[in-house]
């Protein structure tokens, strides 16, 4: 039975081994834990789907794998089929297929996520089928590596560095080079034994998902022969003559222009010439941005071979267009134009660095700030924000925390009458419980409410109340606790992270009033919650205004515009205060 390395959220795409709870040889009961593995969502165990003996482990702790991949093997007690009902969500087994090659009959199945095909008995092959395309030239085989889709939602990728330069040999399932996208930094293997015949893409550059990034071509073992083929004769064999001039080839490989056939396709004019290598996506923001062919021979590139990178070409746009915003309307009459160079903005820090420390982000880190900007990019943020007299639920939870202590096993606090208050608020207004995709409103028929949670040091984790709806103000209590405590504990499962409709984020506990949160994508509100504080207020009494100490909190509603509008926002809000407000402790 194969054990793979599960999908932990919609977006996660490869998990690290943090630990192995056994080793080779140990037989496992079903259920018990395996390994401990952890993603860019959620650190978590996992358990044994069947009872058995672990003949195999494929991979060491701290390696890290693409989803689906095979971890490792259990032996079924009885030598169970490895069909068998016992194969559950953390271990994925395929039918097998059966393959023809030169005459001998082989056993292989199909990976889950990847497509790719494995030969029974040998090691896994995680590279997907879209990662590669094969054409064939005089000399064999000639493989495509293109930018892997490393989740859904990836577009594009920035390759980190190349562990391979043109005419190195590469073995199958060997680290080629490090990419870095918005989810994730990973290793890419090379899908099969070769030599590097050309690089295309530099460090540094980012490409679309899908864009070919180099070629590798496969008569390693051809050349390997010929070269160990004993010499009989003083003169060059012919199979010696073919070696040298394969070998010439893949020297020259990496001087292939391709600037002609990329400026093409990015739709610039053949007669335009650049002196510089200029991939498919400086090209496009090249042509988007008027940026002429001239001033890219100008810019100072800082990938491999001075090549142009993204990041340079943008750093060169928004230059050109500062100095235009500060240039005169009219030069005055007489006077000759400032030359361009006086304009010239430094952006350099004033201080010693001996004044500073530069701490470099963690992984973790760097993710949230890649998500809080497409969330900001992606949906139009309107805040809207109501203050709510706490007093019925404040004096409830000052008389009753005790006895719910006892006999609940749970902490009183504000949140479950918050969620409690979100729920029949999501039901009354069920747009704000959506989302949506392209030019279409996917209005959700459940509510499961994400919860905030920070774990020290690494930042925010949003775990789910799955069907929040059904849960009274005590069931909320107790899934809110629960889930609080998984989370700093790494105990949650792939299903709490997945699938949320509406997200809490309870800033308050740190003594902050209000904020404006951003929301949690693909969601279309958040709301944020402030701490309770004690305010004097106005309140009528006997037909007369009086001043009255109240305990009083704000509540944010954080909503995307291009769904939800000031009425529809504003009303949620309403709605929520009234049911703060009119508590009726009878209820509970």
């Amino acid at each position: 039975m194969d054990i793979v390395m599960p999908k932990m959220g919609e977006s996660v795409s490869e998990g690290t081994i943090l630990k192995w709870h056994k080793k080779k040889g140990d037989h496992v009961n079903r259920d018990e834990i395996i390994f401990e593995i952890s993603t860019d969502k959620v650190d978590t165990e996992i358990p044994s789907p069947a009872e058995g003996i672990l003949t195999e482990i494929k991979f060491n702790e701290g390696d890290t794998v693409a989803v689906g991949t095979v971890v490792a093997v259990i032996e079924a007690n009885g030598g169970a089929n490895i069909n068998e009902k016992a194969v559950e969500d953390n271990a994925v087994i395929s039918e097998p297929v059966k393959s023809q090659s030169a005459g001998e009959k082989k056993e292989s199945y199909a990976v889950p996520e990847t497509g790719t095909e494995i030969n029974a008995g040998s090691a896994a092959e995680t590279t997907p089928k879209s990662l590669v395309e094969k054409g064939s030239n005089s000399s064999g085989t000639l493989v495509e590596i293109k930018m892997p889709k490393m989740g859904e939602s990836v577009m594009e990728g920035t390759i980190i560095k190349w562990h391979k330069k043109v005419g190195d040999s590469v073995k199958k399932d060997e680290v080629m080079f490090e990419i870095s996208t918005d989810k994730v930094d990973t290793e890419v293997p090379s899908p099969s034994e070769g030599i590097v015949s050309e690089i295309l893409i530099a460090e540094q550059e980012t490409v679309e998902v899908g864009t070919v990034v180099a070629k590798l071509s496969t008569v390693e073992a051809k050349i390997s022969a010929a070269e160990k083929t004993p010499v009989k004769n003083a003169g060059q064999s012919e199979t010696e003559k073919e070696v040298e001039e394969i070998k010439r080839q893949y020297a020259g490989a990496a001087k292939t222009d391709t600037v002609k056939s990329s400026a093409q396709s990015a739709g610039i004019k053949p007669e335009q010439k650049a002196s510089k290598f200029l991939s498919p996506l400086v090209l496009n923001i090249a042509k988007n941005e008027n940026v002429s062919f001239d001033e890219l021979d100008r810019i100072e590139g800082s990938g491999l071979d001075s090549r142009i990178t993204k990041k340079d070409i943008l750093a060169y746009i928004e230059k050109r267009n500062s100095i235009k915003t500060i240039e005169p309307a009219k030069a005055e009459e007489g006077k000759p134009e400032p030359a361009a160079d006086v304009f010239k903005l430094s952006f350099e820090p004033s201080y010693s660095v001996n004044d500073v420390e530069k701490i470099p982000m963690d992984n973790i880190r760097q993710k949230i700030m890649q998500h809080m900007i497409n969330s900001r990019d992606t949906s139009v943020h309107v805040t809207a924000l109501i203050e709510v007299d706490m007093t019925g639920i404040h004096n409830f939870i000052q008389k009753h925390r005790d006895e719910y202590g006892k006999k609940e096993g749970i902490k009183l606090t504000y949140m479950p009458f918050i969620a409690n208050a979100a729920v029949k608020a999501l039901r009354e207004y069920p747009l704000v419980n959506s989302t949506i995709e392209g030019s279409t409103i996917i209005k959700k028929k459940f509510i499961n409410l994400g919860i905030a949670v920070a774990i020290e040091p690494t930042g925010l984790i949003v775990p789910n109340i799955k069907n929040a709806d059904d849960k009274s103000i005590t069931g909320l209590a107790k899934s809110i606790t629960d889930l609080a405590d998984r989370a700093r504990n790494k105990k949650l499962t792939p299903d709490d992270i997945t699938n949320g409709t509406f997200t809490i984020t309870n800033y308050g506990v740190f003594g902050t009033i209000f904020g404006t949160p951003i929301i949690n994508q693909p969601e279309v509100a958040i709301l944020g919650v402030g701490t309770v504080t004690k305010k004097p207020v106005v309140v009528e009494a006997g037909g007369m205004d009086t001043i009255a100490i109240k305990p009083i909190m704000a509540l944010t509603l954080a909503h995307d515009h291009r769904l939800i509008d000031g009425m529809l926002g504003g009303r949620f809000l309403k709605f929520m205060k009234d049911a703060l407000e009119s508590f009726n402790e009878n209820s509970i």
